[in-house]
């Protein structure tokens, strides 16, 4: 049996449309949830020790508990549902990587690094935008 144009149409649209329902059914809603720290931050980095920097402020954007910047795609980062922080960046011969704690709209923590043959250390605040 031939199907016509418009049938043909239909029919793949039916089977289009039963293939994404079955894929989003398919997704844990807490895939879906997003997280309580979803948002911008504004992040300050104060060097305590080495021969970074002394601050470095950027911003951030924090989706579903991933931690990403616009600008840098060698950022990367995870806020879990406690708050808690892991997060490293490496631009050029400059690497850094820190952890901490996150709550409803302040956080706080340490980070380590290197800037060439420099290491360096200090600690982090952020600020939910």
């Amino acid at each position: 049996m031939r199907l016509g144009p418009p049938l043909r149409r239909a029919t793949r649209a039916l089977f289009v449309c039963l293939v994404v329902a079955g894929f989003h059914l398919g997704i844990p809603r807490q895939a879906l949830a997003g997280s309580r720290f979803d948002g911008i931050w504004n992040l300050t980095f104060l060097t305590q020790r080495g021969a970074c920097d002394p601050t470095y402020n950027f911003t951030v954007d924090v989706l579903n508990g991933n931690i990403t910047h616009p600008n840098i795609l060698t950022f990367k980062g995870r806020v879990a549902q406690s708050g808690a922080v892991r997060a490293s960046v490496r631009v050029g011969q400059r690497y850094a990587s820190g952890s901490g704690r996150l709550s409803g709209v302040s956080g706080q923590g340490v980070w380590s690094g290197h800037s060439g043959e420099s290491r360096c250390t200090g600690a982090w605040t952020a600020r939910r935008n």
